[in-house]
């Protein structure tokens, strides 16, 4: 990303456009119109640093004539800094004179937003001093790591559940012995209900863990119920989180789906939380689908509403459960832990106004949770926490809004701005979307959010902010890296979360969502920045999207609009969209400030157009194909961005792939499947930073690729392969993830690195066992993480295991009949090793 200034949801673009004039100041083809430049640039830093006084201001509340002025300000910064970037990528021949003409549209706009709002004509020096001050009040030169206590995912960790959890539990259990089987042929249900931040989702899912492990052997499925007056939409829903394989089609009615979820289910014994049902009338269907199956099945659902949990009950003569809020005991033990790790630590001049904030919290633990994020970024001092306990309830001066509400509002308040932003963004994705971790920092840059921190890559500074919104409890971690546990990889918004973030985006028109039916978006003369689209939704006739930065479509079934209505595009991604085609994709190569390309299940496309040739600077994203997309040589050669590419695990690749030169990831790569050129070639792939193989011919018989290859043939393949991958080690290759099924010991007893200087961060070995630590691991003097999967581990492992000088985590995963070496003598190992590496000791 250039270095351009940030674009903020407090300050919209003025950054970038500051920076932009700044440069057409250093262009000697623009000196003739100099002075005007830096006249324009002044009038916009002093509106810039206005923004930026106002947005971190003590009071919650702008007045009405600081939000209009505000608003104004952030909208004609978008049109200068669109304007600006035009001029600057059109090939112009008089390069002053048109400057000139565009200098003057820019200052006739900034005279009339002045005449209407004289405020901002403030003196600029006082107000950069008062940015100096804010600034310096929220940088954040320190890496920001995900603080564990903010993760609290673990059942061990959860405060107050354990009670309700075995009362649901009895409920459910309670018509499963076999007599009163025989009198209840319908499923036993519990309708869990109470309102939002009580833990509904939560205790749920506790139960749900605990009986589908402990319980049943069935069909089982927790299925978030969609927020959607189309009916068809919902249900919909519901059978594709039920059936993983289901493929929605467009002509489907009610009944139609209705019968299907019901044939599903036909004879199966099943276990089924339905998460949030808003609507009587849904439920009304759901019975359907659920009344003709089998005894010994349960239901769980939740809500908000007790009409709709007393009408779920009334079908199934089932239960409804009032979740309670917490005690003040259990509040205690949650805010402590979050804050101090125990109740113990907890200074004693802070205890009698912790007492206070917590009844303000009544007991909600999403409150309690957001409380705390808040209070973990504050001085441990007694008129702080004073401040904080006087500001909740009153964030929005608004007696209508949940406590709930009042408290998320004041933990967005805290934000320095750019997690404001961060966090407004996250408004785009539908209400328990699981968002990739990575997804989010590459829309982040894309969309110029993040600035590069000193010692730091851009990826870097944007995991910064991801982590600091986790340690916050403003965003919830949902998938921990599955191999060494220490890395969030995906998070989600809690529902209060998601509805505030939702309501202040679309209130200061930052994003617009399309298909959600309870959002009110702006009218359709307000000029559009981001678009949502989502739920079959269809982007309104008359509704202007030529100023869009970004565009996110999301599900099967919505229309596809042209990208010629795009032209501003920074950001677009594709996720789900089975019915999109080469022809959506026409006219791609004219939105040349196109940052962030991404197709994530979109199999429809075969062949990325070679338009996409002329945008630099763009990163590629492709994911879950089952047939990988073409991308034509002229592409490959003239593309200066980073690709990234996930393929199937038995497809062949084109060797035209190893001429991507920007290639950075590259996963599920069956070497077999491949041509020994292309093998060959992948050497050369001398940016690729992550590599994910599969080393498996056993299993080819079972995939459709011709697999007619010569053992002689196959030996070359492996020989070619492995000279690769001591290429790759060279040039710079951080991760490689193996899995192997059977001849294991035969591939790595093989020189893999012999450059001691290989520069490989991450490796995992997974699949079939191993008879021992590969000797050439002993020469990866870079390697932080390590998991491997040992049929036996011995002394000379332990050794090259403890001589990897920066190891910080190793996973080994073990046969116990097979140990000659005890856990405990390899944990005494890691601990004399001199970064005490964390071992993650898995026994099969």
């Amino acid at each position: 990303m250039e270095e351009e200034g940030l674009v903020s949801a407090a300050t919209g673009a003025l950054q970038p456009a500051v920076a932009k004039l700044a440069a057409l100041l250093g262009d000697d083809e623009c000196k003739g119109v100099r002075g005007e430049v830096e006249l324009l640039t002044r009038e916009l830093a002093a509106m810039n640093a206005f923004l930026l006084t106002k947005s971190s201001s003590s009071d919650p509340i702008p007045s009405a004539q600081d939000k209009a002025c505000m608003h104004e300000i952030r909208e004609l910064s978008y049109d200068i800094d669109d304007n600006l970037g035009g001029f600057i990528m059109a090939s112009i021949t008089d390069k002053s004179a048109e400057l000139a003409g565009l200098l003057d549209k820019m200052q006739a706009m900034l005279g009339r937003t002045k005449a209407r709002h004289q405020m901002i004509a403030t003196a600029v020096d006082d107000l950069k001093q008062q940015v100096v001050q804010v600034a310096e009040r929220h940088s954040h030169h320190k890496r920001a790591k995900v603080d564990r206590r903010a993760l609290g995912g673990a059942s061990s960790k959860l405060v107050g559940v354990d009670g309700p959890k075995e009362e649901l539990i009895q409920l459910l259990l309670a018509g499963s012995d076999s007599e009163s089987t025989q009198q209840q042929p319908n499923p036993s249900l519990v309708a869990i209900v109470g309102s939002g931040g009580m833990g509904k989702t939560t205790l749920a899912k506790q139960v749900y863990q605990d009986l589908k492990q402990s319980q049943f052997n069935c069909h089982d499925a927790f299925c978030s119920v969609p927020r959607s007056p189309d009916k068809v939409q919902v249900i919909r829903a519901i059978y594709k989180q039920l059936n993983r394989w289901y493929s929605p089609s467009p002509d489907e009615d009610l009944p139609q789906l209705v019968t299907m979820i019901s044939d599903f289910l036909e004879d199966r014994q099943y276990f089924i939380v339905l998460d949030d049902i808003r609507d009587v009338e849904i439920w009304k269907f759901i019975e359907c689908a659920f009344a003709t199956t089998i005894s010994g099945s349960k239901i769980i659902i939740t809500t908000r509403i007790h009409a709709v949990a007393q009408s779920c009950c009334s079908t199934f003569k089932g239960h409804v459960y009032n979740i309670r809020p917490l005690s003040m005991v259990h509040s205690k033990q949650l805010f402590y832990a979050r804050l101090f790790n125990s109740e113990e630590k907890c200074p004693s001049y802070l205890q009698g106004i912790s007492g206070q904030i917590l009844d303000k919290c009544a007991g909600l633990p999403s409150a309690i949770i957001a409380i705390s994020g808040v209070l973990a970024h504050k001085a441990s001092e007694n008129g702080i926490w004073e401040q904080v306990k006087d500001s909740i309830g009153r964030a929005l001066k608004n007696s209508s809004v949940e406590d709930m509400v009042n408290i998320i509002s004041l933990s967005y308040l805290d934000l320095p701005p750019h997690l404001k932003t961060c966090l407004l963004y996250l408004s785009i994705f539908p209400e328990r979307h699981i968002i990739e971790k990575d997804n989010l920092i590459r829309r982040w840059i894309g969309e110029g959010f993040i600035k590069k921190r000193v010692g730091y890559t851009v990826y870097e500074s944007g995991e910064m902010s991801f982590n600091e919104l986790i340690n916050r409890s403003l965003i919830q971690a949902a998938k921990m890296d599955e191999t060494f546990g220490d890395e969030v990889k995906s998070c989600r918004v809690r529902e209060t979360v998601h509805d505030f973030i939702v309501s202040k985006a679309v209130e200061e028109n930052f994003v617009t969502i399309v298909g959600v039916h309870d959002v009110i978006n702006p009218d359709t003369k307000a000029k559009i920045r981001r678009v949502s689209l989502q739920n079959d939704g269809k982007i309104p006739s008359g509704l202007d999207v030529s100023s869009a930065r970004s565009l996110h479509v999301f599900g099967h079934n919505m229309k596809i609009p042209s990208l010629a209505e795009f032209p501003l595009l920074r950001v677009l991604d594709f996720e789900d969209c089975s019915q999109l085609e080469d022809d959506h994709l026409a006219g791609i190569g004219n939105l040349l400030h196109l940052k962030y390309l991404r197709f994530k299940h979109a199999n429809a496309v075969k062949k990325l157009p070679e338009q996409v040739a002329r945008l630099q600077h763009l990163e590629i994203d492709v994911k879950g194909y089952s047939k990988l997309m073409e991308i034509p040589m002229i592409i490959q050669e003239r593309l200066d961005c980073y690709v990234t590419l996930q393929v199937d695990g038995y497809e062949t690749v084109r060797d035209e792939i190893a001429a991507i030169e920007e290639l950075r990831v590259l996963e599920g790569l069956n070497i077999y499947t491949q041509s020994t050129e292309f093998l060959k070639r992948l050497g050369q792939l001398k940016k690729l930073r992550k590599l994910g193989i599969i080393w498996n011919m056993y299993d080819m018989g079972n995939c459709d690729v011709n697999f007619e290859k010569e053992e002689e043939e196959i030996e070359e393949d492996e020989e070619e392969f492995l000279s690769s991958i001591c290429e790759l080690g060279k040039a710079g290759l951080q991760s490689l993830h193996i899995y192997v099924k059977e001849a294991a010991d035969e591939y790595f007893k093989r020189s893999w690195f012999p450059d001691p200087q290989c520069g490989l961060r991450e490796l995992i070995i997974a699949g079939d066992y191993v008879s021992e630590v590969p000797t050439w691991v002993a020469s990866l003097v870079n390697l932080e993480k390590l998991c491997i999967t040992m049929k036996v581990i011995n002394a000379r492992d332990v050794e090259i295991l403890r001589s990897l000088p920066r190891l910080r985590h190793l996973r080994l995963s073990v046969d116990d009949d097979e140990v000659s070496v005890p856990q405990a003598v390899v944990e005494k190992a890691m601990e004399e090793h001199p970064n005490r590496p964390t071992l993650v000791w898995f026994v099969d």
